[in-house]
């Protein structure tokens, strides 16, 4: 189902632009505290419910200093168990803004008879107090008798579901429309607590019978009251981040789109065959500019690489002409004229095509050779002792009128190279210098600092200085007449670079010298 999902969306997935992408991730965290406004009401949910504890407070304190106060009230309070389970356990909050019900305002008092005397002889004893009260937390008390009745103005609120519960003996909280709300702040409209108001009933409670109830009620609209205040800094904070994220978009477009964009028109101008050299942009991101190098370097490799094939294709066509020539030449010889030979002239052009076709067949058994060379890659885990390998192949060339002697380091480390590579490259040196005319070639095998270095000197003629700079060039031969192709050295070369070795040319005062380097295991 999962795999389903994603290839659904992999078809109708729009093709987006870098740009688009980082300027909409930036515009949503610039829109963050935007959109948090939605959910305010979480929060301004809290703030209710805050409020609501505030005026169970309040009313707690008010019925209880009413409860001491009561006329007839005795002073003698019943002993309590602090240590009860549940004893200094909060009251919890009952009122939710998405889950409680929306009460009507508040009616108007229903006629009634006078209060209690009691209740209006409390009423005024609490009158200063709860006059202080209310001018510091700005909620509406009212005193109201066991019947109901507010004290000592009269008028019944008995009606109301939040009194009933209070004469019941259970403190209620209720959300209560204002009717004469008005919009005083623009925000307000985001808020579902603007136009309400809370209700808290609290009995009074003397010798465990209810004598009266607190009425107490309070607008929670601080919310947004504090954020209409604070609309100045709010509005300079819009645009501070507004500001911020035109200056964070010119970066990443400084820094990451024009940089990648140009570097995908210059690929597509080398996959077009062209040349692109490209200068790493300061202003990029380092991983950019570390792919501008790589870039770089890259097109240089191609570079030399399509530079390498056209001359290799130069070359193997005019290896590979020349014979062809030669067989042409002579079968239309034979063709024309074979009847009129003699045995020994057709004799020798056909002894001259062998030849050319056995050098054909040279030519691509040693450009197979090269081929895999080129495209061998380094093994992983190699282990080979080069002084072993060395010695089997100085035994398969040391023949009469061709000595081949070793001098071997003691106690040589082990290197990455394939034993047969290190065989083959040994192999290549010896043939040539006994191609050159050499009569004796010494090997040396030495440990110099991380490498393993192997020395061969031998007693021929040398290199000219002119040979000298295309010596490892592919095709490139002083022995064409002999019947060298030029690919030897380049086959070693080949193989040695694919696991991280190396030869030269080094100078010699008799002879050729030649240093092929080993990297340790």
């Amino acid at each position: 189902m999962i795999t389903a999902a994603k290839d659904l969306a992999k078809r109708h997935w729009p093709r987006l632009r870098l740009r688009v992408i980082v300027f909409a991730v930036l515009f949503f965290a610039a829109a963050m505290p935007g959109l948090s406004a939605i959910f305010l009401r979480v929060y301004e949910n809290t703030l209710v419910r805050q409020t609501e504890a505030e005026l169970v407070a309040q009313g707690a304190a008010i019925a209880a200093a009413a409860a001491v106060g009561w006329p007839g009230a005795t002073m003698a309070a019943a002993p309590v168990d602090r240590r009860a389970p549940g004893y200094y356990d909060p009251e919890p909050s009952t009122i939710d803004l998405q889950a409680s019900p929306l009460l009507a305002e508040r009616p108007v008092p229903a006629p009634s008879g006078p209060p209690e005397t009691n209740a209006v002889a409390a009423a005024a004893r609490l009158a200063p107090m709860i006059e202080r009260t209310t001018r510091t937390t700005l909620a509406s008390v009212v005193l109201l008798d066991g019947r109901g009745v507010i004290a000592p103005d009269g008028g019944s609120l008995a009606a109301l579901p939040e009194v009933r519960s209070a004469l019941a003996g259970t403190p209620d909280t209720v959300l209560r429309r204002v009717g004469d709300y008005r919009p005083r702040y623009s925000l307000e409209w985001l808020s579902r607590a603007s136009g309400l108001r809370l209700h808290h009933a609290r009995p009074i409670e003397v010798d465990g019978q209810v004598v009266g109830v607190v009425l107490l009620s309070r607008s929670p609209r601080a919310l947004f009251r504090g954020i209409y205040e604070d609309r100045g800094k709010i509005a300079i904070g819009m645009v501070g981040i507004a500001a911020l994220l035109v200056v964070l978009a010119g970066l990443v477009s400084r820094g990451v789109t024009r940089p990648i964009e140009a570097l995908s028109a210059a690929s597509r101008q080398v996959a077009a065959g062209g040349v692109q050299t490209l200068e790493t942009p300061t202003t990029a991101a380092v991983e950019i500019q570390s792919l501008y190098e790589d870039f770089a370097a890259m097109s240089a490799a191609i570079e030399r690489r399509s530079g390498y094939l056209r001359d290799f294709a130069a070359s193997v066509s005019h290896e590979f002409k020349t014979p062809l020539a030669g067989i042409s030449g002579a079968v239309e010889l034979l063709q024309d004229h074979g009847e009129e030979m003699s045995p020994q002239e057709r004799s020798r052009f056909l002894g001259n095509i062998a030849a050319d076709s056995a050098r054909l067949s040279q030519l691509v058994t040693r450009l197979l050779d090269l081929a895999r060379a080129d495209m061998a890659r380094p093994e992983a885990g190699l282990s080979t002792q080069a002084a072993g390998a060395v010695q089997r192949a100085a035994d398969a060339m040391n023949t009469a009128g061709f000595a081949v002697e070793t001098l071997v380091q003691p106690a040589l480390p082990p290197v990455a190279v394939p034993a047969a590579t290190i065989e083959a490259v040994i192999g290549v040196l010896l043939q040539n210098s006994r191609q050159a005319g050499a009569r004796r070639v010494s090997v040396s095998v030495r440990l110099e600092g991380d490498q393993v270095l192997v020395e061969a000197r031998d007693d021929g003629p040398g290199v000219g200085a002119a040979d000298a700079a295309r010596l490892f060039e592919p095709f490139f031969t002083t022995r064409r007449a002999q019947g060298g192709t030029g690919l030897g050295l380049s086959i070693a070369r080949s193989l040695l670079a694919a696991n991280g070795g190396a030869i030269e040319l080094g100078p010699s005062d008799q002879g050729a010298r030649f240093v092929v380097t080993l990297p340790r295991a």
